[in-house]
């Protein structure tokens, strides 16, 4: 715990920083980035998918902040 503390702090992270938070972080970016669910399921050493799946409200709400080049195209029509 104290080496995530000071790797924060040597970072610039004023936020309080867990190692959950780190690999929440680990998880969620990974779904971001479109890594097989059943990968980050294994790495995170999870039974259940349903334990997994926590993760991917996270990346869901990240997705859909994400606008397509084609709904630009829209304002030319």
């Amino acid at each position: 715990m104290k080496a995530v503390k000071n790797s924060a702090k040597q970072a610039g992270i004023k936020r309080n920083v867990t190692p959950y938070i780190f690999r929440h972080s680990f998880a969620t970016h990974h779904l971001e980035s479109g890594t097989d669910f059943r990968y980050i399921q294994e790495w995170l050493g999870h039974r259940s998918s349903k334990t997994t799946e926590i993760y991917t409200h996270d990346a869901d709400t990240a997705l859909a902040k994400i606008k397509s080049p084609i709904d630009r195209l829209n304002k030319f029509i």
